[in-house]
């Protein structure tokens, strides 16, 4: 649960250790991400991949429910 552990592109700092789906999608969609893709990640949790046309790849953990972000964070890549 380390959301407010990492700066992402277009977004403003996230203060929360986690935040419901909902609310971290709609940052992500407001700053022109789009989601690209999703698989099953550690501890039954769910890995999702959102794009953006300038900004890094990100990839998110949410909760296994899908409720919750739990983390966020850039993928090393070159753009």
């Amino acid at each position: 649960m380390t959301l407010d552990k990492h700066a992402l592109d277009g977004i403003a700092r996230i203060k929360s250790k986690t935040l419901p789906t909902d609310e971290f999608d709609a940052l992500l969609l407001a700053a022109g991400y789009r989601q690209i893709g999703s698989a099953p990640a550690k501890g039954r949790r769910l890995k999702v991949w959102w794009t953006h046309d300038r900004y890094r790849r990100i990839e998110a953990i949410y909760s296994p429910d899908g409720r919750v972000a739990i983390t966020a964070y850039h993928l090393d890549e070159s753009r």
